[in-house]
């Protein structure tokens, strides 16, 4: 009866899980000797909060075909080539008419805007990081960053994505189509992946605050322990 039920079992195992990755380390470069915990920690979360923006005009490009084809673009890919060309380079994105950071986000979520307004969301998205980040997407020992800068970009990525998804044209359209709930089932991943880049903002943010903090409080334990933690003598 018991090897009965153990074969029962063992027919009903659950399979084994699909591979879904796995984490992969940067190459170490010659450039981190001169980064920190918190520079580096800021550098990998830059780095990965621009590649989510890049995968979010994708997303939203293949939802939008339309607004690639407004800009002149031959292809969904050379428009986005395009678009991360202009983030890399910190250039001026001719449609935003000379607006830079809040004012250049606002202007892409503006319902007056005409152009493609996928590539000037993720291009004004991205240039706002940046200034956020003290106009920098790597960081050393010599670089500091303002922690109400990031908190407050973390902000300013929630306010476009409710705007983004409230906001009508004038024939009373989302400016965007993003996610989607429907008879035909659900399609959150645009919320997901805005969620993980706040989420980083809101954690290099609370590094920074805590970097000081720490710094202090380091310099303090090693006053009390150069007085009360030495050894002793035994013989």
């Amino acid at each position: 009866m018991a090897l009965t039920a153990v074969a029962l079992l063992s027919g009903c195992a659950a399979p084994a899980p699909t591979p879904r990755g796995e984490v992969k380390g940067a190459s170490t470069t010659t450039g981190e000797l001169a980064q920190s915990d918190a520079n580096r920690m800021a550098t990998l979360a830059m780095r990965d909060n621009l590649a989510s923006l890049t995968l979010l005009m994708d997303k939203l490009y293949r939802r939008n075909p339309a607004e690639w084809r407004k800009g002149g673009a031959a292809s969904r890919e050379q428009a986005m080539e395009r678009a991360r060309a202009a983030i890399e380079q910190r250039q001026p994105w001719a449609p935003l008419q000379g607006r830079r950071d809040v004012a250049a986000l606002a202007f892409a979520l503006a319902p007056e805007f005409t152009g493609d307004r996928v590539a000037a969301f993720t291009v004004a998205t991205a240039d706002m990081l940046v200034t956020a980040h003290g106009g920098k997407t790597e960081f050393f020992l010599l670089d500091s960053l303002d922690a109400q800068h990031l908190y407050n970009a973390a902000r300013n990525v929630e306010s476009a994505v409710w705007l983004l998804a409230q906001r009508r044209n004038a024939a009373g359209q989302p400016l965007l189509l993003a996610d989607e709930i429907g008879p035909d089932g659900r399609n959150l991943s645009f919320e997901r992946e805005f969620g993980k880049l706040i989420a980083r903002l809101d954690l290099v943010a609370v590094v920074v605050t805590e970097k000081y903090r720490r710094a202090a409080i380091s310099y303090v334990q090693g006053i009390v322990g150069g007085t009360f933690l030495q050894f002793l003598p035994v013989r």
